[in-house]
């Protein structure tokens, strides 16, 4: 078993960031990759950022490429979110995700989730 713990969101104006951080406990870390989701009231839970076990490797949604920037710190077994940016439309609790296979942009790839943390973007 693996528990997320999500921390670092919270209320931003526009243009501003934020970097909430996922700490993994349970399991090795750096076996696991990770993921960053977001769900928004009347959407689907949407794919934004991957990263493998080492780090050396990321995958971004087009919706937030060049904005967000997913990174690991095996050693504290936690990952971030660096929001840069932010608009209205990214409000919406953001996941993180862990997983035992390679990096994927697909939600079924993923076996383990925290509870979320809520960002949301003033106008």
């Amino acid at each position: 078993q693996v528990q997320l713990v999500e921390s670092g969101g919270g209320l931003v104006q526009a243009g501003g960031s934020l970097r909430p951080s996922c700490a993994a406990s349970g399991r090795t870390f750096r076996l696991l990759a990770m993921g960053w989701f977001r769900h928004a009231p009347g959407k689907e839970r949407e794919f934004l950022a991957t990263i493998n076990r080492s780090g050396a490797s990321t995958y971004y949604a087009d919706s937030v490429k060049g904005r967000f920037t997913i990174s690991r710190d095996n050693a504290r077994n936690t990952v971030y979110l660096q929001m840069n940016s932010l608009e209205p439309e990214d409000t919406a609790i953001y996941y993180c995700a862990a997983g035992l296979r390679s990096y994927s942009a697909r939600r079924s790839d993923y076996d383990y989730w925290g509870q979320g943390t809520q960002v949301t973007v003033s106008s």
